[in-house]
């Protein structure tokens, strides 16, 4: 095999062993993420493809104690939030998109440019050993206000960063028969 083709092979197997690894985390260690690596998830984060490269979206990063706790009752509670030691809360910006595209930007293409910022952040964190959660259970009137965001800012998922605390086993999923339809 050539060397191209072997670090193909390997890079490949790296990021399908990134995607497998992913877990939903909801206890972290009281350990502080280190820059590098918060950096590296944001530069991942901003390398997501978006509708036009417009990146019709915003990233709070929450290292506050007390706001992560304010995130954490406006997500319904859910205490882990205010644990990890970082919140990264991913926000649509329609202004961005719509003048180019419509009225389907607005109400889509910034929610997707988004969620893709967000799962690229996912994979980023867990790629460097750490843990993540995504959050989607929230006031997103609260959130804005908590972030001091713009009124047309809409916040989409609050994503709690930090080293696990725990080692939860794979969830059972759905089969691909099941899930995919071929046509």
């Amino acid at each position: 095999m050539n060397q191209a083709r072997l670090e193909t092979t390997e890079q490949a197997t790296e990021f399908f062993d990134v995607v497998r690894r992913r877990r939903s985390i909801r206890a972290f260690a009281r350990r502080q993420v280190e820059k590098e690596k918060l950096q590296r998830i944001l530069e991942a984060a901003n390398a997501a493809p978006s509708a036009g490269n417009l990146q019709a979206y915003e990233i709070y990063v929450v290292l506050n104690d007390r706001r992560r706790l304010t995130l954490a009752l406006a997500a319904r509670d859910q205490l882990f939030v205010a644990s990890a030691p970082v919140a990264l809360v991913f926000c649509a910006h329609p202004a961005l998109s719509v003048e180019r595209y419509g009225k389907r930007a607005e109400r889509l293409y910034s929610l997707q440019d988004a969620t893709i910022a967000c799962t690229s952040a996912m994979l980023a964190a867990t790629a460097q050993g750490l843990a993540t959660v995504w959050v989607g259970a929230f006031d997103d009137d609260e959130v804005r206000r908590i972030l001091g965001a713009p009124r047309g800012i809409m916040p989409v998922a609050i994503l709690p960063v930090g080293y696990a605390a725990e080692k939860p086993k794979a969830p059972e999923r759905r089969s691909l028969d099941d899930l995919v339809h071929w046509l």
